[in-house]
């Protein structure tokens, strides 16, 4: 029987945490396939594509738990000269089991690895993996001539003929840069193999080790048994002073002293924890002021393809294309407005003009709740100069009501969050997002419209639920800026008295 074996996720996992690496082999989480339109599902179809820079490459398509068939097809593709590169090339060596993304044929007889990602560039978690597979490689006798990563490259502009490959992914050589790597690995090996070989979970405490590099996705096991108020769960708790409160014997915010040094907004929220009592900022109707109402609450949906749809546009370019208005008349009647673009084309201009029409004739307030309206209004600005006055208006109008939160007031059915999503339900708990199917949250709907905007959604029927889902949540933001404006006043109106 074959026991426990090294691959480039369990070596990562074990460089980031034994006990994550002990949970991966023994405890392993069901597969799910990537959600369509995900990042996980991006970066999987940017792999596909780099295969167009090494026309007559051949995929080793083995799945994963056939890998002894997978080598052996390996090694017959490299003894075929006419083979000019392999993809997910298999290779095994002392019980590490590798699948290398492009494994190309050099000219003089070398052979060259080649990691695909489909980020901008180079990051410092990449070299790990990639000095496993360069040393599985060359202790499996494979001659490495050069070892490069291949990327996005975000200076591209997409023309008129469509996409061209060899200038959207750009190459850097890191066969210098690895050679750290690749000493200090062998030496590393000893200690992921005992933990491969240990019958019971490792200790190991919940730290920052939890987040960098990646997410674990134990995370809600091993902090199963931690108070619901956590410190870790503080924000901007400093690893310097929350080492001093776990030497203290405290691991809940409620049990913090009054007289231990925590930052304004700390204590803030952990005299809410203690006292279950919200904390109103004196001056929150006083902040209120700019805001109106009557009102009007706008939220934006933008999509930044790694692969530039349009004409013009570079990779991982912001593109907006939804917006959700709603207007709070003087008597409390809302009225609601939309636009959701079709996809066939760049969105932006009309994005734009809908807008302005949409905002035209009034003065009201525009309610925000972050930066990010006023950073693409001011894209768009640049980008249609004579749309630049009236987009100047709007910019003119806006009123972020997320500072007014963050420093006027705190619930501790926050849960240690800003987010509009966890506010308004806690400002106005008839309020909720759980009855939002498909699309939840900004990063599903980005996904979902750029299936649609992408041609990867086919059927007739689910692409309309997808716009339904898209409309409905972006609708159900904007209402959540409403509410929670009303819940704000009503509170600054009690603290008054």
């Amino acid at each position: 029987m074959i026991g426990p074996y090294l691959t480039k996720s369990r070596y990562l996992a074990g460089l980031q945490c034994s006990r994550r690496l002990w949970l991966i082999v023994n405890e392993p989480q069901p597969y799910e396939p990537p959600v369509p339109g995900s990042p996980l599902d991006v970066g999987q179809d940017i792999g596909r594509k780099a295969h167009l820079l090494f026309p007559g490459g051949v995929l080793v398509d083995e799945e994963p738990w056939r890998h002894s068939e997978a080598v052996s097809r390996t090694e017959a593709l490299m003894a075929d000269a006419r083979v000019p590169a392999i993809f997910e090339a298999a290779f095994e060596f002392d019980g590490i089991r590798i699948r290398v993304d492009v494994l190309e044929r050099l000219s003089d007889g070398a052979w060259g690895l080649r990691e695909v990602k489909s980020s901008t560039g180079l990051k410092e978690r990449y070299l790990d993996e990639i000095a496993l597979q360069a040393y599985v490689l060359t202790s499996a006798s494979v001659a490495l001539g050069s070892i490069e990563l291949i990327h996005i490259n975000t200076a591209y502009v997409r023309g008129p003929c469509g996409v061209d490959w060899t200038q959207l992914f750009a190459r850097l050589d890191l066969s210098a840069t690895l050679a750290p790597r690749l000493l200090a690995l062998p030496g590393r090996l000893p200690a992921l193999r005992d933990c491969l070989g240990e019958t019971e979970l490792p200790h190991a405490a919940a730290g920052g080790q939890c987040g960098t590099p990646y997410p674990c996705e134990f995370w809600a096991r091993c902090t199963a048994d931690k108070p619901v108020d956590w410190i870790a769960r503080l924000p901007k708790l400093s690893s310097a002073r929350a080492a001093e409160l776990t030497a203290l014997g405290i691991d809940a915010i409620s049990a913090i002293p009054f007289d231990f040094p925590l930052t304004p907004k700390q204590a803030i929220i952990r005299d809410a924890v203690v006292s279950g009592q919200p904390y109103v900022a004196r001056d929150l109707n006083r902040k209120l002021e700019p805001f109106g109402s009557p009102a009007c609450y706008l939220d934006f949906e933008a999509m930044m393809p790694p692969i530039p749809l349009y004409e013009g546009t570079r990779p991982y370019q912001t593109l907006p294309f939804q917006w959700s208005l709603h207007i709070c008349e003087a008597d409390g009647s809302l009225l609601h407005r939309e636009f959701l673009a079709d996809g066939s084309g760049d969105p932006r201009r009309e994005f734009a003009t809908t807008l302005i029409e949409a905002l035209a004739g009034a003065s009201l307030p525009i309610v925000v709740y972050s930066a990010y309206e006023r950073t693409q209004l001011r894209d768009l600005s640049t980008l249609f100069p004579d749309l630049s006055d009236a987009l100047g208006a709007i910019i003119a109008r806006l009123a972020d009501l997320l500072p007014v939160v963050r420093s006027a007031v705190y619930l501790r059915e926050f849960e240690f969050s800003n987010s509009i999503k966890s506010v308004a339900p806690a400002l106005c708990p008839t309020f909720s997002y759980d009855d939002l199917d498909g699309v939840a949250d900004g990063m599903a709907a980005s996904g979902a419209f750029l299936r649609l905007a992408s041609g990867a959604v086919a059927d007739a029927g689910e692409a309309q639920e997808l716009r339904r889902q898209l409309l409905a949540y972006c609708e159900r933001d904007t209402l959540a800026m409403v509410e929670t404006h009303r819940a704000l006043k009503t509170l600054a109106a009690s603290n008054q008295g």
